[in-house]
């Protein structure tokens, strides 16, 4: 539900465009405001777990995002349904984390725990392809139930988890609050005023504020998180250059990824003129070549300098992205996007498998658990970045043509063209992102038995 989540209301943009008059800014910030929350808070979630109890939060959690789920389905404007998806990414960043650590808490090492983390695994995946399809199918009856179908899900797991959880031990843990809404608003405030420039003018006071804000914020967030005894983002993670590399390589990675589906979606429902089922239909393709380069990537890992594989991974995906900055919305599915999207899906995978083994290179096995939240934190905070970002890159480019942005319904065949415009100047932008995070690949100095040794710490990390 909460990977879900992430996804589901991508295809749901064009209907809220047409019915609450959302601006591309105001599109935006409905999957930005999500994502910020969700990967801002996601470390402190995880803490609160260790501190108050696992089930305790799952429950807070899961508790808070079904409310906002229900503000969602029942916005009446923009500023209500931003706030409650602001609220649904903070209940997202308490429930994932602790119903993780769940697992391994709930089911006995060996087989059932195995199996246990399999099961998890296999929704995360499900999540993400039924993000696609579930979004497109409900959004063809109401934008609204997209929302509202997390209410009884949400009541079940609640009730689920009151009767058949155990709660876990609590622990002597420091929460690092301030840090976590320190680094939350920092972010926050730099993408406001990336994401609200076109709009509103970059001399605006209230755009520059937002961005010297931004950056005010994340200076003193670094400072804090040197001062405080149990930081949320120890700095000592930063000690290794190849680590550093790979943080930077899992942001790019989540960045290209995020920013790509977002505006694939905007591509295919407002310049192609998809349904919203059939868009979400037509991505699945995507997930397969996923699938399919992280099941190439784990065996070619144990043969092959990593360096070398996430090089190919990024060159694949940038050529790819390259050749998709020039569709346009006369595109055949069959011939073109059908082949291009299961070999951009290829590069992906491969990356998504690669770069999150690469951070464990070297770890010790208690700090396996810390490090992996902080990648999978990066990576999350990389789709609300890049979307904040290219949105209005994608909004200078259709203005400047003569285009105009939000409902398409009612556009001429120049404006669609326009608009399709701003969107492959992303798809051009997304290349050379992927380009970039192949050339900080090639600085990473991993070998295959690094590789083999950190997958395997990784495996026992899970029995503990």
């Amino acid at each position: 539900m909460v990977v879900l989540d992430g996804t589901v209301v991508i295809f749901a943009l064009p209907r809220l465009q047409a019915e609450m008059g959302l601006t591309s800014a105001g599109s935006a910030w409905t999957v930005t405001a999500y994502g910020l929350t969700f990967a801002g808070l996601m470390l402190l979630g995880g803490r609160l777990g260790d501190v108050f109890g696992r089930k305790r939060m799952l429950i807070g959690g899961v508790a808070v995002f079904t409310f906002a789920s229900l503000l969602c389905g029942l916005a009446q404007n923009e500023g209500m349904l931003l706030g409650a998806r602001a609220l649904q990414g903070a209940g997202a960043a308490i429930a994932a984390p602790t119903a993780f650590a769940l697992v391994a808490t709930t089911f006995a090492p060996g087989k059932a725990r195995n199996q246990a983390i399999a099961v998890v695994g296999s929704m995360v995946g499900i999540g993400s392809v039924g993000g696609l399809v579930v979004g497109g199918a409900l959004t063809e009856a109401s934008w609204r139930w997209i929302f509202l179908i997390n209410v009884p899900i949400g009541a079940l797991i609640v009730l689920g988890a009151v009767y058949t959880l155990k709660d876990t031990e609590h622990e002597r843990v420091g929460l690092d609050v301030r840090g976590a809404i320190l680094g939350t608003l920092a972010c926050a405030a730099i993408v406001f005023g990336a994401t609200e420039g076109p709009e509103m003018g970059w001399g605006n006071p209230l755009i520059i504020g937002s961005v010297v804000a931004g950056v005010a914020l994340l200076v003193a967030f670094i400072v804090l998180e040197r001062q405080v005894e149990d930081p949320l983002l120890p700095l000592s993670l930063f000690d290794s250059r190849d680590r550093v590399a790979t943080f930077v390589l899992i942001f790019l990675s989540g960045g290209v990824l995020g920013a790509m589906t977002f505006f694939v979606a905007q591509f295919l429902q407002n310049v192609v003129g998809y349904s919203p089922l059939h868009a979400g239909v037509a991505g699945i393709p995507f997930t397969i070549g996923i699938g399919i380069g992280g099941a190439a990537a784990s065996k070619a890992a144990m043969h092959i300098a990593p360096r070398w594989l996430l090089l190919g991974a990024a060159v694949v995906l940038g050529i790819g992205l390259l050749f998709g900055s020039t569709m346009g919305r006369d595109v055949s599915y069959w011939t073109t996007l059908l082949p291009l999207l299961i070999i951009i899906g290829f590069g992906v995978g491969m990356a998504m498998v690669l770069a999150p083994l690469c951070v464990l290179v070297g770890v010790p096995a208690d700090n396996i658990g810390p490090l992996s939240a902080v990648g999978q934190m990066f990576m999350n905070l990389a789709t609300p970045v890049a979307i904040g970002l290219l949105t209005p890159i994608a909004a200078t480019r259709t203005l400047s043509l003569g285009g105009r942005t939000g409902k398409a319904e009612d556009m001429t065949l120049p404006e669609l063209d326009a608009l399709g415009s701003g969107y492959t100047l992303v798809f051009f932008m997304c290349a050379l992102l992927a380009f970039l995070a192949g050339i900080v690949a090639v600085t990473l100095r991993f070998t295959p038995r690094e590789l083999a040794q950190a997958q395997s710490a990784q495996d026992e990390a899970q029995q503990v």
